[in-house]
């Protein structure tokens, strides 16, 4: 049996969203000539790019995008690997995006290549957070706050003319 979709977002407002955030991420870290955003694969790099094109449109901020992948289904299995090289962000402060935060395992794992090296902070940003933490992170940034059951899926969509999200 197909589970029914609750429309909860729609592009104007995921827009607004985005928008919003990057203003937070800009107040937050306008003494930084560039910060990083390193988007988790998948809807979070998508939603790091909006980011991007924002903080770019309304700061003087210089921003590196960067693409953790990582196998969300087995986090801690997974070879966690960053398309860029560790050396170019060094010293800097990064901002880990995914479009939902449920539990933070994704983030934890995701966090690895850039404990192995100097930076000034690392910030989350997600688009929808669901409040249901197992591990000990929680979003600087947040889109949407959405109370859900564990059961519950959040499907983000942030493909230029379908952007929505939904609750199944």
């Amino acid at each position: 049996m197909l589970a029914e979709k609750s429309f909860i977002l729609d592009a104007d407002q995921v827009k607004q969203k985005i928008r919003r955030m990057a203003f937070e991420i800009y107040e937050h870290n306008f003494k930084e000539k560039n910060v990083v955003l390193a988007g988790i694969e998948g809807q979070g790099y998508v939603l790091a790019k909006l980011l991007a094109k924002q903080l770019e449109s309304i700061s003087p901020l210089e921003v590196k995008l960067v693409k953790i992948s990582i196998d969300k289904t087995a986090p801690q299995q997974s070879e966690i690997t960053l398309d860029c090289d560790l050396k170019d962000i060094r010293k800097r402060s990064i901002i880990m995006v995914d479009d939902v935060l449920n539990t933070g395992r994704t983030f934890t794992y995701g966090m690895k290549p850039f404990l192995s090296i100097e930076v000034k902070k690392i910030e989350t940003a997600v688009l929808i957070n669901r409040s249901h933490p197992l591990f000990p992170v929680h979003a600087q940034y947040v889109g949407y706050e959405l109370s859900t059951t564990i059961k519950d899926h959040v499907e983000v969509d942030l493909t230029k003319d379908t952007m929505a999200v939904y609750l199944h």
